[in-house]
């Protein structure tokens, strides 16, 4: 029997860890710390059979060294990125996986925007989509374009509605805060929004989130959607039928949003 788990790691990152007691085998998804990690897996008595990366930033990989020092067995799958300076398979998009223990098999996809290499892994009912696409939000473009990111969003919502998306912050209420803004009548958003505040009131994650919940509240899956006097236009700009320009300034508002 396999279960998955929203490890808490430094500020407001998830590790993901996806094991099976049978195997005795477990996967983690973007390590930004090995503690809660190496916590785990002695708890559960567990061995680590392979890490994925998603980026190459710190708060998903920073752990991974260690990890891969304590299990030099486990395999470690990453982006072709430089900036990951670990032994690790490159995988891009298209790219097949498959891990023994916890049995498990994963496409790649490229969801380039929030970095230049950022891949996800797709696989299981599940998503590992890193900072890619949130619960009812975004990641912000550090080095990609409004257009990468939206056809990156694109295709992740194209995937299967019952698939379970695994991202790498809690941001849920945040993002909340600013998705009411700009959609405040949808029934979806405030139901969504109560139920994130119900959760972290008890300290539970409110991930994973349903795609099928995300495509019906997240305003960044919706901007066709939104209301042309509710999307916050730069300055001296003029509402636009274009996506990807709806998007653009949706996420710009979202840059400079305070809740």
């Amino acid at each position: 029997m396999q279960s998955l788990r929203a490890l808490p790691a430094l500020r407001d990152n998830y590790i993901w860890m996806l094991a099976d007691a049978a195997s005795g085998g477990a996967l983690v998804v973007d390590p930004g710390e090995a503690r809660p990690v190496l916590r785990a897996l002695e708890q559960d008595g567990l061995a680590l059979t392979a890490i994925l990366l998603t980026h190459h930033h710190a708060d998903h990989i920073g752990g991974a060294s260690e990890l891969a020092e304590r299990f030099p067995d486990a395999a470690i799958l990453a982006p072709h990125d430089h900036r990951i300076a670990l032994d690790a398979r490159r995988v891009g998009h298209g790219d097949r996986v498959e891990i023994p223990a916890p049995a498990a098999r994963f496409e790649v996809l490229e969801v380039h925007g929030h970095t230049r290499s950022h891949i996800a892994y797709y696989g299981e009912g599940m998503l590992f989509c890193g900072d890619t696409l949130f619960s009812l939000g975004c990641g912000r473009m550090f080095e990609g374009t409004p257009a990468e990111m939206l056809a990156s969003l694109d295709r992740l919502a194209s995937l299967p509605g019952n698939t379970m998306v695994c991202c790498g912050h809690e941001y849920t209420l945040a993002n909340a805060a600013f998705a009411l803004t700009v959609d405040p009548e949808n029934r979806a958003l405030h139901a969504r929004t109560e139920t994130a505040r119900s959760l972290r009131a008890h300290g539970e994650p409110t991930l994973p989130a349903r795609l099928d919940d995300e495509r019906a509240a997240n305003p960044f899956l919706r901007v066709e959607a939104i209301a042309d006097n509710r999307i916050p236009w730069p300055q001296a700009g003029t509402p636009s039928h274009r996506r990807v320009d709806r998007f653009a300034a949706l996420r710009q508002a979202k840059d400079h949003f305070q809740a």
